[in-house]
């Protein structure tokens, strides 16, 4: 195994037991700070190298020509769940005082990914002197079939693996109450800005880098796994794995942002109108 094989799997680990950890904890696992601190050992050998190596020779073809590699995507995805902790410390209760939970939830949403996504935006323009986005649908007979399938993903593969997870009794009312906000601020949130953001930034940004880079197994799943841990529970990281991967491999095949935006907002406008019809605190008590 060369080098540069050797340092892609390194990296995969080092994410893999910081996603592990970073989930377990959210669980209140406590087991699960051991895996984010091997996590973080196995990312800091891996990565430490590469800045140093692109500080001294600043001017190799390799390292500037696209955006983001896979470190520079983990640095990114750091950089969301960061600014998500501290719009959700410092910011979100403040707003909540002026305003309801669900445009408090809106405002965080739309600063927390629109925040990450220009500094991702600044960096591959940089980079690679390219920021543009391909909204074009060549074949517009697809746009059906991700619908239809998206639904299918959701309802018939995630949510059910989801069901293994068990929710501890101090995240429930979090999940209940996020599950029964039905209002239009929701509705923003769920079928518009948040599909429209995550993937101009998952599939627009990172991944389209990530492709021009590995194969596409390995730029999917890196991008997938990425999109699953900034959602911050285990339950959101199975949904975001799934939609993720197949999000990513309509993105693949396409290379327009505009399937996968039709995907995500599928998905996230069945969950929505599920809270319109079914008593969800029931079904998480269940």
């Amino acid at each position: 195994m060369n080098s540069g094989k050797a340092n892609n799997l390194f990296l995969i680990l080092g994410i893999i037991a910081l996603l592990l950890g970073i989930l377990m904890i959210v669980s209140h696992i406590k087991s699960g700070s051991y895996f984010i601190m091997f996590g973080i050992v196995i990312l800091c050998l891996t990565i430490i190298p590469g800045i140093f190596t692109s500080i001294i020779s600043p001017s190799n073809k390799v390292q500037s020509k696209y955006y983001p590699n896979i470190t520079q995507s983990v640095i990114l995805t750091a950089i969301n769940i960061l600014i998500a902790l501290l719009v959700i410390i410092k910011l979100k209760p403040g707003l909540n005082t002026y305003i309801n939970t669900e445009a408090t939830n809106f405002i965080c949403e739309i600063l927390i990914v629109g925040i990450t996504l220009g500094i991702a935006s600044f960096n591959r323009k940089r980079f690679t002197n390219y920021n543009a986005f391909d909204f074009k649908i060549e074949n517009l007979r697809i746009v059906p079939f991700i619908i239809i399938v998206s639904v299918v993903l959701l309802f018939g593969i995630t949510s059910p693996l989801e069901n293994f997870i068990p929710v501890p009794e101090s995240f429930k009312k979090s999940m209940m109450d996020f599950g029964s906000q039905n209002g239009i601020f929701s509705f923003l949130l769920l079928v518009f800005a948040a599909p429209i953001l995550e993937e101009l930034l998952f599939r627009g940004i990172i991944l389209d880098g990530l492709l021009k880079r590995y194969t596409s197994f390995v730029s999917i799943l890196i991008s997938s796994l990425l999109f699953g841990i900034v959602h911050l529970n285990p339950w959101s990281f199975i949904n975001g794995i799934g939609i993720g991967i197949f999000s990513g491999w309509v993105y693949f095949k396409t290379r327009s942002v505009l399937p996968s935006i039709i995907i995500h907002a599928s998905a996230n406008l069945s969950g929505f109108l599920l809270r319109l019809f079914v008593d969800i605190p029931s079904l998480i008590n269940k």
